[in-house]
């Protein structure tokens, strides 16, 4: 899934870059606002941050909502005391869009992450020219080297990259990168199985100063305590939210200390 997921999300990017060519995006990129320190707004606090997700649909899952104004959603997010959006760009699976991320964008005053499989330079310059400050990368996607490029020209551009890991190597990878925020995704993103528990036994293996993002498995605040209390610093919901009663469940899950 996650290679079918990564090649499709490159053919697109090709196809788009059909239509604006790397130079222009790349100039669109540095011509953009400067990134939000996404870091500042993610430090670790008395009580959990969350990173709140604009999504629409998973391959796991199938459709989870119709969201037909993802900034609207996202002010909702903002009012309710997320401290960043993340909007799903991937389209294949989850209909995202960068039209997505650049409404949220124009909508929040909080930083915006572009959560998508990327691989190539092209769609780091697209993430910054639609506004985004955080880029996901998946430590599973990519060989070392590549990594290591894409975490540099992220970082170079002003934005911040979450570092996904779902396993112990993984983590040392990102470890080794410099990685500033790292995540723990509890799906296996080979098999799309879920381990709750997998946060808490990588926990310990990120140093203090680290931000440790919790990913995945969030239904209820009982989620969040868990993961809260096997050190979290943040944790990214989606599916929990858009299928729900965003702002009620946010202030719910805010209230972890």
């Amino acid at each position: 899934m996650l290679r079918d997921l990564t090649a499709g999300a490159a053919e697109d990017a090709a196809a788009r870059q059909q239509l604006v060519s790397f130079d222009d995006i790349e100039q669109r990129a540095h011509e953009q606002t400067p990134a939000l320190d996404a870091l500042a707004f993610l430090a670790p606090a008395e009580r959990v941050k969350i990173i709140a997700e604009v999504k629409r649909s998973s391959p796991s899952r199938g459709a989870l909502a119709t969201i037909t104004d993802p900034a609207a959603l996202a002010s909702t997010y903002q009012s309710a005391g997320a401290s960043t959006v993340s909007v799903l760009t991937e389209g294949r699976k989850f209909k995202g869009s960068l039209e997505d991320l650049e409404l949220v964008r124009d909508a929040v005053s909080i930083p915006v992450l572009r959560k998508d499989f990327i691989t190539l330079d092209y769609q780091v310059f697209e993430a910054r020219a639609a506004g985004a400050d955080l880029v996901l990368l998946i430590v599973a996607a990519l060989e070392q080297p590549e990594l290591v490029h894409l975490h540099e020209l992220i970082t170079s551009l002003g934005m911040t990259a979450l570092v996904e890991t779902h396993s112990a190597d993984e983590v040392e990878r990102a470890l080794d990168l410099g990685a500033s925020l790292i995540g723990v995704n509890a799906r296996n993103l080979s098999t799309f199985e879920l381990d709750q528990d997998l946060f808490g036994r990588l926990a310990d293996r990120i140093p203090a100063g680290i931000i440790r993002v919790a990913e995945s498995a969030v239904k209820t605040a009982a989620d969040v305590s868990h993961y809260r209390s096997s050190g979290a610093d943040v944790v990214l919901v989606g599916e929990a939210l858009v299928t729900g009663d965003p702002a009620r469940t946010l202030e719910e899950f805010l209230g972890i200390s």
